[in-house]
């Protein structure tokens, strides 16, 4: 058995090896980039080493700066994760040649399955369906628009060499063909240095399902049984589910076992996924799923194969390069219950999806089944790697019993300041289609704006973190007092008076009411409530709000005393005033901005009234809590 062992990668599945290594008795060589110096992977490995600058390209993918680590730390195996170098042939041999254990396939199996064109043509001598298409040498423009049509519209333009939806085009015309297969081709020679491509036939009502098989250097193969991985965005998997809804017995023997003759065709060693197409139009069927690929690595969804089998397939990875045949044969493996995994990446819906960097001010993820995460509260989300901080998987025995646990998890997580794409998950989960099975890659396409969370909250989720520090405020000495509106200043808790507070998120300055609140500590349908670090965060339908109730004349310009007073929040210099003595006012109307810690912050009007003093001047220097204006109520009519 292993003795020691490098991690060739970082984060979440870094973290994951670790988990099971240390289990088995394995010590663990962690390697990190600048960005990673201080991350979860390398503080929880028993040494690390230091591998160039913060840019992949400089440090995790230079297979030179690895294999020295595993040699000055006396590691005997690198295990590649997912990502990075996994399927990476020209490594794996490296590692071998330097007298390393190379934990996965070998070198010879990743180039069989590399390039899609040969890949199929091996999967057709094998008995493996093929989806119908075009993969000939013949690249020339005439070609491939003969081909093209005698397939029929809609096509499927995909480069050889391509991965992750690059070099990709749907093709729903003739006269579309000639400019996609350009794009294609230009997108393919920049991403993989090859610009060779091949036709597959559009399937119409499209499922991802693949099968996690696994293979050891004693000849034998076994699956073990097959995901759906149907919910994609832009090609990428969001949520994955096992076993496949809808899949009936025969079903699932014909595909497996043509999975397990695709990995005995390469001479396969070690975990690996099959991955098919499937047309649904008609339920599943055996004899419309077809091979599209081979992954030559461990999966990010593997965690669920682990639920529903008991299998840990990174102890198994690690026995079969240790030179152990595979733990269980094929009779011994069954399916137990459901599992359902959601990503949780670092990224804004609301803004395209765009990943979202920063430190993680705010991190909770509520105890699913199982979190898989390489980060922990206080981290820092970094600009250059894959933004994906989290995989909450859980385990049940139907599969709407793990779906509403999954919902239930996201509803009680939360993470911010940086964004995440928590609510949008929560969506397509609680959706009818999903909760009905109905389930294809063009789920999200479809859905379009639907499935985008809310940026502002609910009055509901306003009103419990209103609820939450005026508690929290009679509680905890630290707190700041919290900024009621004018009249309410001589609240106390259980009292008769109106309990309303003035609140920020998000740029907004929102007034909640206490007394339409129900528990102020207490979960209730799609919260989660949570007082951190004086400030509330509300998770609602999985997205984060953080609340601040500001101190007495803070920065959103509320008058902290009956008579309407504008405070300065904190030291600061007045860079614009709006208004004038006399002038009158409306609530929420700016008066002037204060800038402070090099941001801006914008003094309201706290309602409707007069400016009857102003001891503001632009340019002006003012202390904390100096008073900078008055703002006198308008008289009732």
């Amino acid at each position: 058995m292993i003795k020691k062992l490098l991690i060739a990668n970082r984060g979440e599945i870094a973290c994951r090896i670790i988990r099971t290594a240390r289990a088995m008795g394995i010590a663990t060589v962690a390697v990190y980039s600048e960005a990673d110096a201080k991350a979860l992977h390398v503080r929880q490995a028993d040494e690390a080493v230091h591998i160039g600058p913060s840019p992949a390209a400089e440090s995790y993918l230079v297979g030179e700066k690895i294999i020295a680590a595993a040699k000055q730390t006396g590691a005997e195996a690198i295990h590649p994760g997912y990502g990075f170098l996994s399927e990476n042939a020209d490594f794996a041999q490296s590692v071998i040649d330097a007298g390393l254990i190379w934990v996965g396939p070998k070198p010879e199996s990743i180039r069989a399955m590399g390039l899609k064109d040969a890949a199929k043509e091996r999967m057709i001598a094998a008995g493996v369906p093929v989806t119908p298409g075009y993969l000939g040498e013949d690249q020339s423009v005439e070609r491939l628009t003969k081909e093209a049509a005698a397939i029929g519209y809609p096509v499927l333009i995909k480069a050889v060499a391509g991965g992750g939806g690059k070099g990709m085009r749907k093709v729903d015309a003739p006269e579309n063909f000639a400019a996609d297969l350009e794009s294609c081709r230009r997108e393919a020679k920049a991403s993989f240095s090859n610009d060779e491509v091949l036709l597959e036939k559009w399937i119409t009502s499209p499922r991802h399902i693949e099968v996690q098989v696994f293979g050891d250097a004693h000849g034998n193969v076994v699956h073990l049984f097959e995901r759906d991985c149907s919910l994609q965005r832009r090609h990428q998997k969001v949520i994955e589910e096992a076993p496949a809804p809808g899949m009936d017995e025969a079903t699932r023997e014909g595909i497996c076992a043509a999975a397990v003759r695709a990995a005995k065709a390469v001479d396969y060693e070690g975990a690996g996924t099959i991955e098919f197409i499937a047309d649904a139009s008609e339920g599943l069927r055996a004899d419309r799923i077809f091979f599209m690929e081979m992954n030559t690595r461990l999966q990010v969804e593997h965690p669920v194969t682990e639920e529903i089998t008991g299998v840990d397939l990174v102890e198994w990875q690690l026995r079969v390069a240790s030179g152990e045949p595979i733990p269980l044969k094929q009779d011994e493996l069954s399916i137990n219950g459901w599992a359902i995994e959601a990503r949780l990446y670092a990224e804004d819906p609301a803004k395209g999806f765009l990943p979202s960097t920063g430190r993680l001010e705010h991190f909770h993820l509520h105890d699913a089944e199982r979190v898989d995460t390489g980060v922990e509260q206080d981290d820092e989300i970094s600009p250059f790697y894959d933004p994906m901080i989290a995989k909450l998987i859980v385990h049940s025995d139907s599969r709407d019993d793990a779906r509403l646990e999954l919902m239930r998890s996201l509803s009680k997580s939360y993470v911010a300041p940086v964004r995440t794409n928590s609510g949008f998950l929560y969506a397509c989960l609680a959706s009818k289609a999903f909760a009905g099975c109905d389930l294809t890659t063009g789920f999200i396409e479809n859905a379009g704006d639907a499935l985008l969370p809310a940026d502002t909250p609910t009055d509901a989720a306003i009103n419990r973190a209103a609820s939450t520090f005026l508690e929290a405020s009679w509680q905890f000495d630290d707190l700041p007092s919290v900024a009621l509106p004018t009249g309410l200043q001589s609240f106390r808790l259980n009292s008769d008076a109106n309990r309303k507070v003035y609140l920020e998120t998000r740029g907004e300055t929102l007034i909640g009411d206490a007394d339409e609140a129900v528990g102020s500590f207490r979960d209730s349908g799609p919260f989660h409530t949570a007082l951190n670090d004086g400030e509330v965060v509300v998770s609602e339908f999985g997205e984060a709000f953080i609340f601040k109730a500001p101190p007495r004349g803070d920065a959103s310009g509320h008058a902290s005393a009956a008579d309407g007073a504008i405070l300065a929040p904190m030291p600061g210099k007045v860079i614009a005033v709006d208004v004038a003595e006399g002038d009158a006012v409306t609530a929420g109307q700016r008066l002037m901005v204060l800038e402070a810690m090099k941001m801006e912050h914008a003094l309201t009007a706290p309602f409707d009234g007069t400016v009857t003093e102003l001891a503001a001047n632009e340019g002006g220097q003012v202390q904390v809590e100096a008073v900078l204006c008055v703002v006198e109520p308008a008289k009732e009519e």
